[in-house]
């Protein structure tokens, strides 16, 4: 359980009062004094591209841990933003890419929709309105943007933006378009037959995986009703109702809120099996199939025989049947894998009621998904599991957008369920693992896809292209997941570290949290900070709640105190 504390005005006085008596750093603190040097910290890195510095020390939260490689991915995944924002023109502002260059299938500046969800859960902890309001509303204002050419989570990451800017005039402000992409999801995807949304894993992002290659079309085939958009819309209808209700509208709160319901209910009851204790993609028509449209060079090895049969088709050829599940008919009919992370995806959005957690049985499992730059995206003992020297492969090498999702999902599960699959030295393994995967030549890079068990991202990061790729997250990751800040829909500060216990000190400073200055400061002797011992949070710089260990927190906030949006137009910008 949570322990829940609030500081008394009186405390809060007392505090300081020591304090004044005191010519070093007390165990309050100083109001107003952050607790890392913002120039020291950035100063710590040689391998900057961006040495704005000025930029980074107005806009960004800064992070200290005693872990080399998680620090360095954090500060990394604040340049590569800078290297994907883009200012589009005076009417529409900022947006942000996914690749380098502009591919001739991205938007109008280059915005794709795919990693729109990951962005955004990034970019709400940047210190700068304007760039979060014109990214909200770039999908819907700018001719030529494209909010629905792949799956994704617009609404829920408004709702998600919002829990962290804490303004009721913004979600507000979004809710027509949260509303206007749900209505088009349901004019373009949605099965009123089957009362599920239907596509294929290309248009998730996930082109190649091991459904569509049981098919002719290898790149964009097998049709179906998978866990990822499903679960998108499931969290998005969610939004869209707690958007209604801080608006006034209860009638469409209600019916949002119904949706999701029976949502929910059909992906536990379709895409489930619970023999394999997994979710999976169902077909949604029946398909003719191949064996496999890379003969030999399936398994670990290229070449590999088969093991135990499993690599063998159980019925080359056999079509596969609407409404199976993966491996249920078709070719590897009766195979006991085929699992995905895709399968992991509903926890990214608090999906599953209550009895579905063995699935996270696999993901420490060497021979399932743990990689030593994994997790694989297929595990790994698939008829079809596949790392291919280059892309766009999704039945084994290890992308970062599924990374980021299951790393999402796993921090749901650690807070909001009960299991004894994982914990949190679990997080902090994978967290870590990506962290490292997150190189080339010593320093901090990131393309498409890595090979799960050497790291390399050759064949996956062409020049000017996907180099330096935005498509997942790893700032949100260490924020609501390392150290546990848990956005939430009211004015309760809850905090869950999932930290290694053996952690002598840590520190979250500088972020913006509901219109507040909040910093989290872990110091074991209290000598690192000169703050005190053990856990504290500071809120506007003063001293809000404490713990003798590392343990979940719950602290009153002041109400939200949002911060205005500095608008100021470049009129010498030129992106024709």
């Amino acid at each position: 359980m949570a322990f829940r504390a609030s500081i008394s005005p009186a405390r809060h006085a007392l505090c300081w009062i020591g304090a004044l008596a005191l010519t070093t750093a007390t165990a309050c603190g100083s109001p107003g004094q952050p607790i890392l040097d913002k120039q020291e910290q950035l100063a710590r890195f040689d391998w900057w591209d961006n040495r704005d510095s000025d930029w980074f020390a107005q806009r960004i939260p800064f992070l200290e841990t005693p872990d080399p490689e998680i620090d360095a991915t954090y500060y990394y995944r604040w340049e590569l933003l800078t290297k994907h924002l883009v200012y589009g023109s005076v009417e529409h502002g900022y947006t942000f890419t996914e690749f380098i260059d502009r591919p001739f299938w991205s938007g109008t500046y280059g915005s794709i929709s795919c990693p729109l969800g990951h962005q955004f859960y990034e970019v709400r902890w940047l210190k700068d309105r304007r760039i979060i309001e014109d990214f909200a509303r770039y999908w819907f204002e700018t001719p030529g943007a494209q909010p629905r050419s792949y799956s994704n989570w617009y609404a829920d990451a408004m709702w998600a933006t919002y829990q962290v800017l804490g303004d009721r005039e913004f979600i507000v402000a979004v809710l027509p378009y949260m509303q206007r992409q749900y209505t088009g999801w349901m004019q373009e995807r949605w099965d009123p037959e089957h009362r599920m949304f239907r596509w294929d894993g290309m248009h998730d992002g996930m082109e190649t995986n091991i459904d569509s290659r049981q098919t002719p079309q290898w790149f964009d085939g097998a049709q179906g009703y998978r866990p990822t958009l499903n679960s998108y819309l499931y969290a998005d209808a969610i939004a869209i109702s707690k958007a209604a209700a801080v608006a006034g509208d209860a009638d469409v709160s209600r019916r949002y809120a119904a949706r999701a319901a029976e949502l929910k209910g059909r992906v536990q009851q379709e895409l489930w099996d619970p023999e394999r204790e997994f979710f999976f993609q169902q077909f949604a028509r029946d398909e003719e199939t191949v064996n496999d449209p890379w003969p030999g060079a399936t398994g670990d090895r290229a070449g590999d025989a088969a093991i135990g049969g499993a690599r063998v088709p159980t019925e080359p050829g056999a079509p596969i049947r609407a409404k199976s599940l993966t491996y249920q008919t078709g070719p590897w009919a009766g195979s006991p894998y085929g699992r995905e992370q895709i399968g992991f995806v509903p926890w990214q959005f608090n999906l599953p009621d209550p009895g579905f957690e063995s699935a996270w049985k696999f993901l420490m499992d060497p021979e399932r998904f743990y990689a030593p730059y994994g997790p694989t995206t297929t595990e790994r003992n698939d008829p079809l599991y596949h790392v291919s020297p280059r892309c766009c492969v999704w039945s084994g090498n290890s992308w970062p957008y599924a990374t980021s999702q299951t790393l999402t999902a796993l921090a749901n599960l650690l807070n909001n369920y009960d299991q004894p699959y994982v914990d949190s030295e679990d997080y902090f393994e994978l967290l870590r693992i990506y962290a490292r995967t997150q190189r080339k030549d010593g320093r901090p890079y990131i393309a498409e896809a890595a090979d799960p068990m050497t790291g390399s991202w050759a064949g996956h990061d062409k020049f000017f292209h996907s180099e330096h790729y935005l498509h997942s997250t790893f700032v949100d990751l260490v924020i609501t997941g390392l150290i546990g800040l848990r956005p939430r829909d009211d004015d309760v500060l809850e905090i869950n570290p999932l930290v290694p216990k053996d952690w002598d000190f840590f520190a979250l400073d500088e972020v913006q949290y509901r219109g507040h200055r909040l910093a989290i400061v872990w110091d074991r002797d209290g000598s690192r900070y000169g703050r005190g011992v053990g856990l504290r949070v500071f809120l506007n710089g003063e001293l809000l709640g404490e713990a003798e260990r590392i343990e979940p927190l719950e602290l009153e906030l002041p109400a939200a105190a949002p911060v205005a949006a500095e608008r100021r137009a470049n009129y010498a910008v030129n992106n024709g």
